[in-house]
């Protein structure tokens, strides 16, 4: 296993276990969008940004939205 492959979300903080940034961090986000289509990383981001919404309440959508979603465009 690859570094990068060990660059896992921590719950219910959602920063990554790795370098301690939100995740998907850029290597997360590199490691991810080599192992899915497009269509299927952004509804597999999708389902980390609920999860993500259900562990931190207080995170504003629009913020959730920008780190899970945005970069996957």
């Amino acid at each position: 296993m690859t570094e990068e492959a060990e660059h896992l979300p921590a719950r219910p903080s959602w920063d990554c276990r790795v370098c301690g940034r939100p995740w998907p961090c850029e290597p997360a986000q590199g490691v991810l969008s080599r192992s899915h289509g497009r269509m299927d990383l952004a509804v597999l981001m999708w389902n980390y940004l609920e999860e993500a919404a259900k562990d931190m309440p207080q995170a504003a959508a629009s913020k959730l939205f920008d780190r899970f979603l945005r970069w996957t465009q």
